[in-house]
């Protein structure tokens, strides 16, 4: 969905007088959580797709079980979906829930501890009887008990008003039922203003072989807006005015949709036909979801019977002249090292995707983390360099995508670009960019002869003196027969060669090609016009908790610095001044110490690692917390 940010918007809300006490507030965080079979996602989802059309500046957090159907009723089986919304621009979705809506003993119990005394709680109080309460280890109904006193509670009794709504459609009970999380977003659509046409229309749409079903979710969700309007349980509304977003044409977007629009973009920037080669893994998938809906703009989508055929095919069409593209998380990667290695000897762009999730092994397929970069670095035998690149919004996805192509089309070279759960499946608006303003990315193919011993052969490995890239043939073209593969190359000529200096001469090319990419220099913020002693340097999805814990710490009256790295290989040239600039450099991860480790390394600069694996992002406040720590500590030294 789509808006212009002007801030003329019309809400949309459904035409009905209002209570008469309106509370205005700049932001709120509000966490839908149910059981995996309870559509939390779809109803977050759309709480958000109304909150960007209405305009506010929003982030999204989304947390679901790694089985496909978890046990019903059970903590491990217990979906959320977490939208923080604001009439400023956020960087994060948000450390703790304002409202909690709990649509069982379940997803009340594992989501309660994250709600701050005085938060709202919205239970479903028909589910919560002595059997669902035994499965989640409540001896007592925490709706009857003290549990809840810290909390401002609304007990909606969900299902059965859900029924009651439904009773004249003809639905079955079970079916019904299935419907009560629409109940819940319209209730929660009246408690916050928030437009109602857009989820109507989208209701009807996704249902539109069911229109049955289309008009009961339609009819549960108007009784949930008509609920809160009526009962006297609920005497404030609240509005959040749109943020003052820069002017231009938004959309709600993900990280992964964002990555499949950049690599679209930069098919059509770069002339290429675009192939995915890929195996379906979390949380890589949409992706290829998202890629397989574009085949009119000349991309194809191959969903391979393995991760090795997957970049197989995507090496292979890079050989053929298209851009080669292969998506995967980090258990992939791990049996891709392999083909990407072949891709560092015979030295053609490829595009590497990996959607970062929680280890090792198969470890934690639907939680976040940072723990591939030394992976992505290193993972291969030999000396075996690649560009590493990593979004840090979801936004940026887009941005990256066509950064990675740049380079990977440039410099003739496999490019690992480092997403994660976070940045994947999180939502923001994205300012939709003017195509005309999107980097020209045209590549020359060889198109003749160019031996250096003035022969009429064509030599595959005689290269550009700038980029260092050798030459792109299409097979067929006539004259240009060359040879590739996994063997040793002779510089120039390509053939098969054994000789160790031309050996150590090769091996130092590909490094020298690689650590000659060009990449911009790292900005630094710091309002505090370079009075600041300590820097935070982050990468990935740490850049919105960072960034918001540096606004709070500055708030207090301290003094930090941020920067944040989207180039990993290699690194911008100014970065070893930047680091030497200050006297605490500290970087936040999600793994233990990976970029700290190779920073110490390379810069010889003490680096302070504060590390998380805990399979969720940093929260503003435990950062804010960590660098006040730090400040306090280099000042009082």
């Amino acid at each position: 969905m789509s808006t212009s940010a002007n801030g003329d918007e019309s809400d949309g809300t459904v035409s009905a007088e209002r209570p008469t006490e309106v509370s205005k507030l700049d932001r709120v965080v509000i966490r839908f959580a149910g059981d995996s079979g309870d559509g939390m996602q779809l109803t977050g989802d759309r709480f958000t797709s109304e909150a960007a059309a209405f305009g506010n500046d929003l982030a999204t957090l989304p947390n679901f079980p790694a089985e496909i159907r978890a046990p019903q009723g059970t903590i491990p089986g217990v979906s959320s979906f977490q939208v923080h919304f604001a009439d400023y621009d956020i960087l994060t979705p948000g450390d703790r829930p304002d409202v909690l809506v709990a649509m069982n003993p379940a997803a009340l119990k594992a989501n309660l501890a994250d709600v701050p005394r005085g938060g709202t709680v919205i239970v479903n109080e028909d589910e919560f009887t002595k059997r669902n309460l035994s499965k989640v280890g409540y001896e007592a109904n925490p709706l009857t008990d003290d549990t809840l006193e810290a909390f401002e509670v609304h007990r909606v009794a969900m299902s059965g008003l859900t029924q009651g709504a439904l009773a004249d459609t003809g639905l079955g009970k079970k079916d019904a039922e299935r419907c009560k999380n629409m109940f819940a977003l319209g209730l929660l659509s009246w408690m916050y203003h928030r437009p109602t046409e857009g989820t109507e229309a989208f209701l009807r749409e996704k249902f539109a072989k069911k229109p049955e079903i289309a008009e009961a979710n339609v009819l549960a969700f108007r009784a949930g807006w008509n609920y809160g309007e009526t009962t006297e349980a609920f005497a404030t509304t609240y509005e959040v005015a749109p943020a003052k977003l820069p002017k231009g044409t938004y959309r709600q977007i993900t990280g992964n949709t964002a990555l499949a629009y950049g690599l679209v973009a930069a098919g059509q920037r770069s002339g290429l036909d675009v192939l995915l080669g890929t195996y379906p893994i979390t949380p890589a998938s949409d992706v290829l979801h998202e890629l397989s809906k574009h085949k009119n703009f000349g991309v194809t989508t191959f969903q391979a019977e393995d991760e090795i055929a997957g970049i197989g095919a995507a090496l292979g069409a890079s050989y053929g002249g298209a851009l080669g593209v292969t998506s995967t998380s980090g258990p992939g990667i791990a049996l891709k090292s392999e083909t990407i290695g072949l891709g560092v000897m015979i030295e053609l762009p490829l595009l590497v995707i990996d959607v970062q999730r929680g280890g090792p092994s198969t470890g934690l397929p639907t939680k976040t983390e940072q723990a591939d970069l030394l992976q992505a670095m290193f993972g291969r035998n030999s000396e075996s360099p690649v560009a590493v690149v990593a979004p840090s919004t979801p936004a940026d996805c887009f941005d990256i995508a066509l950064e990675a192509a740049r380079i990977a089309l440039t410099y003739r070279t496999p490019v690992l670009l480092l997403s994660d759960g976070a940045i994947a499946n999180g939502s923001e608006p994205w300012l939709i960019p003017d195509v005309e303003h999107l980097p020209d990315l045209r590549v020359r193919f060889a198109a003749e002869t160019n031996a250096a011993d003035g022969s009429d052969e064509f030599w595959p490995y005689v290269r550009d003196p700038e980029t260092l890239a050798r030459e792109w043939a299409v097979p067929g073209t006539p004259g240009l027969q060359h040879r590739v593969g996994g063997l040793e190359k002779a510089d120039g000529k390509g053939n098969i060669s054994y000789d160790p200096d031309n050996h150590d001469h090769m091996v130092r090319l590909r490094q020298n090609k690689i650590d000659g990419i060009d990449v911009p220099d790292v900005t630094v913020d710091d309002p505090s016009n370079g009075q600041a002693r300590v820097l935070v340097l982050g990468w990935g999805s740490s850049y919105g908790p960072i960034g918001a814990a540096c606004r709070r710490v500055r708030s207090r009256g301290m003094a930090v610095a941020q920067a944040h790295l989207r180039h990993l290989n290699p690194l911008p040239g100014n970065l070893g001044d930047v680091l030497r600039s200050y006297d605490t450099v500290v970087v936040p991860e999600m793994n233990m110490g990976q970029l700290a480790m190779l920073l110490r390394s390379k810069y010889l600069v003490d680096i302070r690692s504060h590390t998380k694996v805990a399979g969720l992002p940093f929260k503003a406040e435990e950062l804010e917390e960590v660098f006040t720590d730090v400040i306090k500590g280099v000042v009082a030294a």
